[in-house]
């Protein structure tokens, strides 16, 4: 075999290893950080927390039409008692009912609008715990796919990495650091094919005795342009 072939086999073995471990970090991340399934438990920690404000706002109002009431008793009890004659007093707490009537009006409707906000509240609970169940099967039932991918990842990984033992022994020292070198430069793509006298990484043109060069594969022959070393199908 020769050395621009092994240097091709190593980087096709190189990139299923690159693509594999890629997926197996991508599932890793997943299995132990679902996006989804942490905005869904949040959307449910905020909804129970406006159930107990809007539970809290509606004791409140409610205990204020309580004491509201309660005083609007004691003032009709003497208004109407009989016990107070004199016209003035009974002037003055003619004059309190009525400002106690108009405030308890206005206590009332905060109470119905702390009803409301509470319905809305718990609506939206409820809409929180049933996408929290929903989101939780999705990924349960994700998982379980995911895991089985995972399992043939890592085995696959372990055929390829004995599969690139095999073939890096096979390559010179010298092509080897280069194609580590360019590895590392060109983001895991060292070695490239070509089509129609170009390169397809970065379609740089070449000459018709570099394209000749390069199916022959008698020597190595590098892109012009981006340096990474060509093959020939």
């Amino acid at each position: 075999m020769s050395q621009v072939l092994g240097i091709y086999r190593l980087q096709q073995v190189d990139s299923r290893i690159d693509q594999a471990a890629a997926r197996l970090e991508a599932i890793r991340a997943i299995l132990e950080n679902d996006s989804a399934m942490q905005a869904a438990r949040s959307t449910l920690q905020k909804a129970e927390a406006d159930v107990r404000e809007a539970e809290k706002a509606l004791r409140a109002s409610q205990a204020a039409s309580e004491a509201q009431r309660i005083k609007l008793e004691q003032v009709e009890a003497s208004l109407y008692g009989g016990r107070i004659q004199n016209p003035k007093e009974l002037q003055d707490l003619q004059n309190d009912l009525a400002s106690i009537k108009r405030y308890l009006a206005s206590l009332e409707d905060a109470e119905l609008e702390s009803m409301l906000s509470l319905e809305t509240a718990r609506e939206a609970h409820q809409d929180a715990d049933k996408n929290l169940s929903q989101v939780e099967a999705r990924v349960i039932s994700q998982n379980s796919s995911l895991k089985g991918e995972q399992d043939t990842l890592r085995n696959s990984l372990e055929n390829l990495n004995a599969e690139r033992a095999a073939t890096y022994g096979t390559i010179s020292p010298d092509l080897l650091q280069k194609y580590e070198a360019l590895r590392q430069k060109r983001r895991g793509l060292a070695v490239t094919t070509i089509s129609d006298n170009a390169c397809d990484a970065c379609g740089a043109g070449l000459t018709p005795a570099q394209a000749q060069a390069v199916r022959m594969a008698a020597q190595m022959v590098e892109c012009p342009f981006c340096g990474r070393i060509l093959f020939s199908n």
